[in-house]
């Protein structure tokens, strides 16, 4: 085929063309996310195994001897290394590809250092999409091996189809084991190093741990296994029991993966959406503004948050997150008219409502609602607009989710308000209006419910 695309080079198992999707995809620019697309239908054939546990556990050795034996039987097998991020150059440390050198030349195994860059967890933000990387390629097993990681960094459980947790003797493992967190994510324990004093009283711990709980007949009980990685003792033993877990879990593994499917979704909205807020809603330093505002209480988060919520909906409906509440209308003495109304067109009319220094009263259609507004006084706003120019069409009230937020976003455009803070309305609404000469001379009133 003359000129493949990524995908296609991805499909064919291109090691260079891996590298570069995972880059993409590590970097997040939005041909990452277009790849993912077009290699997601050849995906959700491999079997992917999670190998997490403390500093010092032997992880990457482990991997090494697992990668070993899956190759025995012929098995394409993938790896992805989640490494400490480097201070210098924001890239992963590569310790753990140094310790699997020996396979740098087989072209059945595809090995790849991911850095954390700060995200907590024990992985990478990306590290499933890369791991969805390698299944479009073909590879038949994907280890996914995390930094080491504490009692509650457990994103692995939301990675991997099978998860094993490693611990060595000697580190307090025994009093880690009576913890939960990480402990209850596990499948799989292996106890490496076992050649190890205390190897047998780290196992006993994990054990007592787990006959605590009540285990069905017909359920998984994760396994306590012993090896010794850096000889490949017990190796092959912890091969067969991911196989057996593989072949028993089988029905619930679909369930499994998408509940991973549902917490991935989800992580990628709140991300993009977050995106969203800072390149496309909140005008520069205007969250620093808002967080300066809850500090200084005057504002609580939650109110803070809903405020930016709607604007991020009105930003993203357009129109659709306005609608025309009423039509207003000045009127000296509006009895005569409310008459009119119900004589000519058998229009009802709401009772008589004073705000501020108006009377006010609403004329219900089929579609828009008529507000007549008569003065109360000489000097209201009204009383002047009718010796001026007369009885006649005042202004247009547009209904906005929270006028809070819309004053904040047309004031960034800048629209000039006659009131700089909503003040109360009729039925218990609040209400700010616009400068005519803000919109054409027209009088525009935002109204929130």
């Amino acid at each position: 085929m003359a000129n493949p695309s990524l995908a296609e080079r991805v499909i064919a198992r291109d090691p260079r063309a891996i590298a570069r999707a995972i880059s993409l995809i590590e970097n997040e620019l939005p041909d990452g996310a277009a790849l993912v697309g077009q290699i997601h239908p050849k995906t959700g054939r491999a079997f992917l195994i999670g190998v997490t546990g403390p500093p010092g556990a032997g992880k990457s050795t482990l991997v090494d001897r697992l990668v070993a034996e899956y190759r025995k039987a012929d098995k394409y097998v993938g790896v992805l290394c989640v490494d400490p991020t480097s201070p210098y150059t924001g890239g992963a440390v590569l310790g753990d590809r140094v310790r699997m050198q020996g396979h740098a030349e087989d072209p059945g195994v595809f090995i790849r250092s991911m850095a954390t860059r700060g995200h907590l967890g024990g992985l990478a933000r990306t590290t499933g999409e890369a791991a969805l990387v390698l299944d479009a390629a073909g590879y038949d097993i994907v280890i996914v091996e995390t930094v080491g990681v504490g009692q509650d960094e457990v994103d692995i459980v939301r990675t991997a189809d099978v998860s094993i947790v490693t611990f060595v003797p000697g580190a307090g493992d025994e009093v880690q084991a009576l913890k939960a967190g990480i402990m209850e994510i596990a499948d799989i324990f292996v106890v490496n190093k076992a050649d190890r004093d205390g190897a047998d009283r780290t196992a006993a711990s994990i054990e007592s741990m787990l006959s605590l709980e009540q285990w069905p007949a017909d359920a998984w009980r994760p396994p306590v296994l012993r090896t010794v990685a850096t000889t490949g003792a017990g190796v092959t033993e912890l091969v067969e029991t991911i196989d057996r877990f593989r072949q028993k879990t089988d029905v619930a593994l679909t369930a499994r993966r998408r509940a991973r499917s549902e917490w991935r979704l989800r992580e990628i909205l709140e991300r993009r959406f977050m995106d969203h807020l800072e390149q496309k809603v909140l005008a520069p330093g205007e969250l620093e503004t808002l967080l300066d505002r809850i500090s200084n209480r005057d504002v609580d988060p939650y109110a803070a948050a809903q405020s930016v919520i709607a604007r991020a909906v009105g930003s993203a409906g357009g129109a659709a997150s306005l609608s025309l509440d009423h039509v207003g209308v000045a009127v000296a003495d509006a009895t005569e008219l409310v008459s009119l109304f119900d004589r000519l067109f058998s229009l009802a009319t709401d009772s008589p409502e004073d705000v501020g220094q108006h009377r006010v009263r609403f004329v219900g259609t089929a579609g828009t609602t008529i507000e007549l507004v008569e003065p109360r006084t000489a000097e209201s706003p009204v009383a002047k607009f009718l010796q001026k120019r007369g009885p006649g069409l005042h202004h247009l009230c547009l209904l906005v989710p929270d006028i809070d937020a819309s004053m904040a976003a047309l004031k960034q455009r800048g629209v000039q308000f006659i009131d700089e803070q909503p003040r109360p309305g009729a039925h218990g609404s609040r209400i700010a209006f616009i400068k005519p000469a803000s919109v054409g001379g027209l009088l525009v009133e935002l109204k929130q419910k």
